[in-house]
């Protein structure tokens, strides 16, 4: 690092210790880190737009006159400003704003404004845009606003942010690290591999993406065809394919239990099974089976749609390592879940002799205390909890086995707790993670190339497929008539609403007025509510009344998504479904058709429709297939949002997109190859530049 480079992040002017503080909670606490910080997207703030040209959905630039602003009283108050030019019309709507704001958007002034165009009731708007407001017409044209160099205009990058942290503040620090990125920001890829794509320098490709500085670069860069987005993707995908190759190569050295009983008890379970397992479970089955009896931590992804039995088989691994005398832990993700497992597993599990217990966050302090001494002694053979299971005063007696179910709910640091609770004598506990959650085989591979796959694409036999109607609101009343249908006939309903109060920002029906509202209009149906922010008793009191049929229609926000099995739900309704993404629209419709009846989703959406939304809800009516959704789901959508949180590791890129890169894992795979084995140091290195937990997590 050359002379005068800044090595800590408090030399930038502007940053002190609260601002290095705030920094550090976006992962900035180098100046490596700073340059690394990459654009999300980029804003056109120089084009102006004619508002006849306007579409809905897209950020723009407009600029016209002001022809009237008022205060419009009603629901909720609003400052009404409406803008012309010679092609039409838009408003400006405020609810926050002062006097003096009111007084400076005069009728007849000028104004320039930029934001989100979408559908307001009277046609276009935009909700509290930037603004500048003039007394005469702007002489600046936009070919004259931020060129760079005097060559074109600029586009201004939009970047990750936090609470306390603005853009321009962002954009002025990315500026100073640019000063010094030539001696901060080290080649590692080699120049073989450079020249072999027409890759451009890391200092170059960085200054570029921060920076744009032709109008063909920018295009290139909101096409993500441009060369140093290109060079910066594939660096990122090499990084975790180098981070699974050392993470296989680490675990291929630890040493972990033997399991390899003769089966007895699962031949027990299965004689008594009301029905036969798939040939889909038997081979998954028998690929735990093989990954137990090797002494080295098996680390398995087990991934099927709803319904496809993924608990059969985890039950089949956990009577094979009990029945070789370990313990098992299964970590769900909610505690109605937890719940769930423990009702189901103690049912199949109670006549085999074997003891079932539970870890949640709230339990009676003697409860609580003699199902620790149960787990430390080994009295407890199989034991369901929530991330309560790695708390310090959890102390297994032989855990061999972990069962991770819905893993990507959980953060890795999670995962790595729960499994250093196992670790014992040298020995490493196995590993089996499950997921309704599908991705292509081919992504997965990718996705979690740290593991081994295997896929459940089978349903058991008498799964009924689920009726799929996409309804505006405006036919709330037939969907009523639909439930007094159901309810009539002794079936019972789901109806789903995305929040739990009203919101006049989202503008969706709250569960909590709904459930009212439902209450009153069918007044001879019984009605409960679940949510989140209920207290676990009382959310396990209202689902278990479901259960035994005493509630017949089940308000619920998506708290409901994962697990919960009650084969008489025949009918779900989902309030808002425009707002929700493929995957959990699919995971919620999983909750009915789990029986022998016919059984009925309604998507119910408020007009107009967004392109995508209206994409989402035509997918969903026509496909049952939660691979073939999964697939549409990255098309739209990719695969770091398909997998939820930030915390999914691989999923989680900045750069890289692995549906749209799919073109280069062979390379990239080739390179890691070739690293690894010559260049074992610059590998680590890449790794580090990319992947910032710790190096241990990438086992979990």
């Amino acid at each position: 690092m050359k002379q005068g480079t800044p090595t800590d992040l408090e030399q930038f002017k502007g940053v002190g210790p609260r601002l290095k503080e705030k920094l550090e909670r976006l992962g900035l606490c180098t100046v490596e880190d700073l340059l690394f910080h990459l654009p999300l997207r980029y804003q056109d703030r120089v084009t102006v737009r004619r508002i006849g040209s306007l579409q809905s959905g897209r950020e723009s630039l407009v600029q016209g006159r002001i022809r009237d602003c008022r205060v419009k009283f009603g629901r909720r108050r609003s400052l009404i400003t409406e803008i012309e030019d010679d092609t039409g019309r838009i408003v400006m709507r405020q609810f926050y704003f002062s006097n003096t704001q009111q007084q400076a958007l005069k009728a007849s002034h000028w104004i320039r404004c930029f934001g989100e165009v979408r559908r307001g009731p009277s046609g276009l708007e935009m909700v509290h845009p930037e603004y500048t407001a003039y007394a005469d017409e702007p002489v600046d044209s936009s070919d004259d606003i931020n060129r760079v160099d005097g060559d074109v205009p600029h586009l201004t990058a939009v970047y990750p942010a936090t609470e306390g942290i603005g853009q321009p503040q962002i954009r002025r620090l990315i500026d100073q690290a640019l000063e010094h990125v030539d001696s901060v920001a080290e080649e590692l890829l080699p120049e073989s591999i450079l020249k072999a794509n027409g890759f451009p320098s890391i200092a170059d490709a960085l200054r570029q993406l921060h920076h744009p500085d032709t109008a063909t670069d920018a295009a290139g860069l909101l096409r993500f065809d441009h060369s140093a987005r290109v060079r910066l993707a594939f660096e990122e995908l090499l990084a975790h394919h180098l981070a699974a190759w050392q993470s296989r190569r680490r675990r291929g050295r630890q040493k972990a239990r033997l399991i390899e009983p003769v089966g007895t008890l699962w031949q027990q379970l299965e004689s008594k099974l009301p029905f036969t397992p798939t040939a889909a479970q038997q081979q998954a089955i028998s690929e735990i089976r093989a990954d137990l009896k090797r002494g080295v931590p098996a680390h398995r992804l087990v991934q099927g749609d709803v319904g496809s039995g993924k608990t059969l088989v985890a039950v089949a691994a956990c009577l094979d390592a009990i029945e070789a005398g370990y313990q098992v832990a299964v970590m769900a993700p909610t505690e109605i879940l937890a719940e769930q497992h423990q009702v189901n597993l103690r049912n199949w599990l109670q006549p085999l002799g074997i003891h079932v217990a539970i870890v949640l966050g709230r339990q009676r302090v003697r409860e609580r205390r003699a199902t620790l001494e149960a787990i430390r002694t080994g009295v407890s053979q199989l034991i369901i909890g929530t991330h309560a299971l790695f708390q310090d005063e959890v102390e297994f007696h032989k855990l061999a086995l972990i069962i991770v179910d819905e893993q990507h709910r959980f953060g890795v640091l999670q995962r790595f707790q729960l499994r250093e609770k196992g670790v014992s004598d040298g020995y490493v506990p196995h590993q089996i993670t499950m997921t309704a959650t599908p991705i292509p085989r081919s992504l997965a591979m990718s996705l979690y190339a740290e593991m081994d796959v295997t896929t459940i694409d089978e349903l058991p036999p008498g799964r009924t497929p689920v009726n799929t109607v996409v309804l505006s609101e405006s036919r709330r009343d037939d969907v009523l008539e639909r439930i007094k249908s159901a309810c009539a006939r002794g079936e019972q309903v789901y109806w789903v609403c995305p929040v739990i109060e009203e919101s006049d920002v989202l503008e969706v029906q709250a569960a909590e007025k709904t459930a009212e509202t439902l209450k009153q209009v069918l007044r001879d149906i019984p009605v409960d509510l679940v949510h989140g922010r209920m207290k676990p008793a009382d959310k396990e009191a209202v689902m278990n009344r479901f259960r035994s049929a005493e509630v017949t229609l089940l308000v619920a926000t998506t708290v409901i998504e994962v697990g919960v099995d009650v084969p008489n739900a025949s009918l779900m309704v989902i309030e808002n479904a425009e707002r929700l993404g493929l995957s959990q629209l699919h995971q919620l419709r999983g909750r009915v058709g789990r029986g022998a009846r016919k059984s009925f989703c309604v998507l119910l959406y408020r007009p107009p429709l967004g392109q995508l939304a209206r994409q989402r809800l035509a997918i969903m009516k026509h496909s049952n297939d939660g691979f073939e959704i999964a697939r549409k789901d990255l098309e739209l959508r990719g695969p770091g949002e398909l997998m939820g949180t930030r915390q999914t590791g691989l999923a989680q890129m900045s750069m890289a997109d692995l549906l749209r890169d799919q073109p280069m894992l062979p390379m990239v795979r080739q390179a890691a190859e070739t690293l690894a084995k010559d260049a074992p140091d610059r590998a680590t290195r890449i790794i580090r530049r990319w992947i910032k937990t710790r190096m241990e997590l990438v086992n979990v």
